[in-house]
């Protein structure tokens, strides 16, 4: 059985509109104008080239500055500070946990071996920050993230690679995303899709997956 995590807004936290509200307070005065804001910087598709790898941090940087008008200075330092404010969610936390302690217990599923994956949409210098400042990655089996392998979810290629990777078995295969999108596009390769709302339930959905051992 294979557990493969998301990681921004389902084990660490990811909150764009708070950003933008405190970066720039005369952009983004109100929840609305804060939330197309955010969505004009973090999701056009220059933010997604600095995911896939194909765009420096410097390049989005510069390419968002003139399409939006936004101060230099202050987009440079959000930008670069990311990583750092990408904390660990508890209640996911705990829930990773109980997984891990699962791993040595052979009773779990029959004896069905416990494997856990990460496939993240994350820009070089964010991964590389993860890896320093949380040394509990290492207790992943494996996993992607997509400005190493110059792919991104949905698309189909960045799972593929994934399961060929670590001969992931599809059908014993769960995804767990806060995007819909990503994880119907997991389900298309014949993986079971979990659309991340909580840590709770999700636990009770990996309980009806088959890992009944996990508790809450």
């Amino acid at each position: 059985m294979n557990v493969v995590f998301d990681f921004g807004a389902v084990l660490f936290t990811w909150r764009p509109v708070d950003l933008v509200t405190e970066c720039f307070p005369d952009r983004a005065p109100t929840p609305a104008l804060a939330g197309h804001l955010a969505h004009e910087v973090f999701g056009h598709a220059d933010w997604q080239e600095f995911d896939r790898g194909t765009v420096s941090m410097p390049e989005v940087i510069e390419r968002t500055v003139a399409r939006l008008g936004l101060d230099r200075a202050a987009l440079t330092k959000l930008v670069e500070s990311i990583g750092e404010r990408l904390v660990p969610m508890p209640e996911s936390m705990a829930l990773l946990n109980r997984l891990c302690a699962l791993r040595t217990q052979p009773q779990v599923n029959g004896g069905e071996p416990l494997h856990l994956y990460f496939l993240s949409n994350m820009p070089v210098p964010y991964a590389r920050t993860l890896e320093r400042l949380h040394p509990f990655l290492r207790n992943f089996d494996g996993g992607i993230f997509s400005g190493d392998v110059l792919l991104i979810k949905p698309e189909p290629a960045i799972y593929q690679l994934l399961q060929s990777r670590y001969a992931l078995e599809p059908a014993k295969t769960v995804f767990i995303d806060d995007l819909l999108g990503n994880v119907e596009a997991a389900r298309a390769q014949g993986w079971h899709g979990i659309h991340f709302k909580n840590a709770t339930q999700v636990t009770q959905d990996l309980q009806a997956w088959g890992l009944k051992e996990i508790g809450l």
